[in-house]
């Protein structure tokens, strides 16, 4: 078949007919599929349910002291060794958290506006404007947290070794661009992973603001699917090298490893920042979960074992993405209505749609009983300025909802194209 943009006006027509009569076939049956969110399927949840058993006595319970008891704020050592492993890094440099990153994360920005950071004692809310720079298509709840304290944020295109660092090394120099959000490995939504070179460049960026943050979401450090364990940098170290030790903030956690809404978060950075940051938490909380934090530890072990059951878990998320590929090669690729990236891990297929019609094939989607997340959510404030970039999240259903779900889009998009070529969308 001729890609759609080859078609003269009379193939278009009768092509618009053809695919808006499948479309109306679709919707009889009357669906309700989901493929919103990056959420682990019940395959995977039942993968670690003997996590419950590892803790079966009193004399279980000793980690540096009861961890049944207040106190170690930031985190039991068994714990902080555990992540130290996963990420690289050193004990010292680790706060262990509850359940969500994104929390900490949080946590992060939210005392740079009410105390401000270590390297200024300037809270951001007595600042004229906060900047602050956003990798694109990116994660839509960390866009989320800088409109909730105000930031203006600031797009910054992707490449495929990472955000486009000639824009970055520019902007960063503006004493108002106050720090950057990251993904380093399997970025939300594109499934990049930054560079060696890249890394090292943001590790060593002169900027303009002494209390720069760097915040580095490493969700999907040991999250392959698709081929095997890819090691990564430590920031840590290569911003202490770079003679920036306390620029940057990591995140991680245990949501898309053992159980998303009981597990375990990390935060790591200088023995400086987490000295600094303790002094605020402190106030704030006694300590979190440590009964969790040694559940955790006894069953994730080290690196080496945790990647071992990410190995199962990539057995059953495969065929899920393989899925979603195999309808885009077959479906949409011959007709030249989109480009994707194809990932080796992480939770997402970043889809960037012909121009315009990415809002489309959402509404289309959803009057078809297909949920996906809303098209414009990988950008700052929601608005897409191409209306193009999709993120697909296959990972929750079954392999054969998702691919029920993927006939769907696939016409969905097909019928966005037709309608943006026809004159129809304008």
């Amino acid at each position: 078949m001729k890609k759609y943009a080859e078609m003269n006006a009379k193939e278009l027509a009768a092509e618009l007919e053809k695919v808006t009569a499948d479309y109306e076939k679709i919707k009889e049956k009357g669906l309700n599929l989901n493929i919103s969110r990056g959420k682990p399927g019940k395959e995977q949840l039942d993968l670690v349910s003997d996590i419950f058993d590892v803790l079966k006595s009193d004399s279980d319970f000793d980690d540096g002291g009861d961890v049944r008891n207040y106190g170690m704020l930031d985190g039991i050592p068994s714990a902080k060794k555990l992540f130290a492993d996963i990420l690289g890094t050193t004990e010292e440099n680790v706060f262990i958290g509850g359940s969500a990153s994104l929390t900490l994360m949080y946590d992060t920005i939210s005392k740079a506006y009410t105390h401000g950071l270590k390297n200024s004692n300037v809270p951001w809310s007595k600042l004229d404007r906060v900047k602050w720079l956003c990798p694109v298509p990116g994660y839509d709840r960390h866009f989320g947290i800088s409109q909730t304290f105000g930031m203006e944020m600031i797009n910054v295109p992707m490449t495929p070794t990472g955000p486009d660092m000639d824009v970055v090394e520019e902007l960063v120099k503006d004493p108002e661009v106050r720090g950057m959000w990251c993904v380093p490995k399997y970025s939300n939504p594109d499934g990049i992973i930054y560079s060696d070179e890249t890394v090292k460049r943001i590790a060593s960026m002169e900027v303009g603001a002494n209390d720069f943050l760097l915040m580095w979401d490493n969700a999907y450090c040991v999250h392959e699917f698709d081929g095997p364990f890819v090691p990564f940098p430590d920031i840590i170290s290569e911003c202490a090298k770079a003679g920036n030790p306390d620029i940057v903030f990591e995140f991680a956690s245990t949501s898309k490893i053992t159980l998303p809404r009981a597990g375990v978060s990390v935060m790591a950075s200088s023995k400086a920042n987490i000295e600094y940051m303790k002094k605020l938490l402190n106030i704030q909380m006694i300590s979190y979960d440590k009964v969790n934090m040694l559940r955790h530890a006894r069953y994730l072990v080290d690196r080496e074992h945790t990647l071992e059951l990410m190995k199962k878990h990539a057995k059953i998320l495969k065929p899920k993405f393989r899925s979603v590929l195999n309808a885009l090669e077959k479906e949409i690729e011959p007709l030249g209505l989109a480009t994707w990236q194809t990932p080796k891990g992480g939770y997402f297929v970043s889809v960037n749609t012909m121009p315009g019609t990415a809002k489309e094939t959402w509404r289309l989607c959803k009057e078809a009983g297909v949920v996906l997340t809303n098209a414009g959510a990988t950008f700052p404030y929601g608005k897409d300025p191409e209306d193009s970039n999709m993120r697909l999240a296959p990972s929750l259903p079954a392999p054969e909802v998702v691919k029920e779900a993927m006939e769907v889009y696939c016409t969905c998009l097909k019928l966005a194209a037709l309608r943006k070529l026809t004159g129809a969308l304008d």
